[in-house]
C-alpha cells in the first residue's frame, strides 16, 4: 500500500489541475443544460438513455447505475423528462415490471443540441485534459527513498477538522 511519503509536490499539482479542468468542463455542461432548461442530471439522464447499448436497455435500475444515485431518484428524473415530453416510458415486453425509457423527438432534438455544444467546448478541453492525465497516470515516477519497512498499519485517514 501507498503511504503519503511516496506522493510528490508534482502528483499533487497534476492531481489538481486534472480535477481543475475536469470541473471546469462539468460547470459547462451543467450551465449549457441549465440554458437548455434542463438540471444537469437530467441532461446526464438523456445522455444515458441515448448512449445505452441495445443488449442492455436504458431501463431505471441501468439508468440508476450510469448516474451514480438511487433506484427511486432515477424514478423522479424520468417522471419530470416525461412531464417534459423529452422522454416516454413503456414497460418491459417479457417482465412487466421492467421501465424502459426512450427519448421522445423532441428530445432527441434538445439532446443533439446540447451535445454538439458539449462536444465543441471538450474539444477545446481536451489537450488540458489529457495532458493532465498523461502526467497522472505516467509510468515514470521519481526514485522512492530508502525508507524502513513499517511493522504496523498506517492509520486511516480522517476528514474530520
Amino acid at each position: 500500500m501507498m503511504d503519503h511519503n511516496d506522493l510528490t509536490l508534482t502528483d499533487y499539482q497534476a492531481l489538481a489541475e486534472f480535477r481543475y479542468q475536469l470541473r471546469r468542463f462539468l460547470r459547462f455542461s451543467e450551465q449549457a443544460a441549465r440554458e437548455a432548461g434542463l438540471e444537469p442530471q437530467q441532461h446526464q439522464l438523456m445522455l444515458a438513455v441515448k448512449g445505452a447499448l441495445e443488449a442492455v436497455g436504458p431501463r431505471i435500475s441501468y439508468l440508476a447505475e450510469r448516474l451514480q444515485i438511487q433506484h427511486h431518484s432515477a424514478v423522479e428524473l424520468v417522471d419530470r423528462l416525461a412531464r417534459k415530453g423529452l422522454i416516454r416510458r413503456s414497460r418491459g415486453g417479457e417482465d412487466r415490471r421492467e421501465v424502459n425509457v426512450q427519448l421522445t423527438a423532441r428530445g432527441e432534438r434538445v439532446l443533439g443540441e446540447l451535445t454538439r455544444h458539449t462536444r465543441a467546448e471538450l474539444r477545446s478541453a481536451a489537450p488540458a485534459l489529457v495532458a493532465t492525465l498523461r502526467q497522472l497516470t505516467s509510468a515514470t515516477k521519481p526514485p522512492k527513498r530508502a525508507r524502513p519497512k513499517r511493522t504496523r498499519k498506517p492509520a486511516a485517514i480522517s476528514l474530520r477538522p
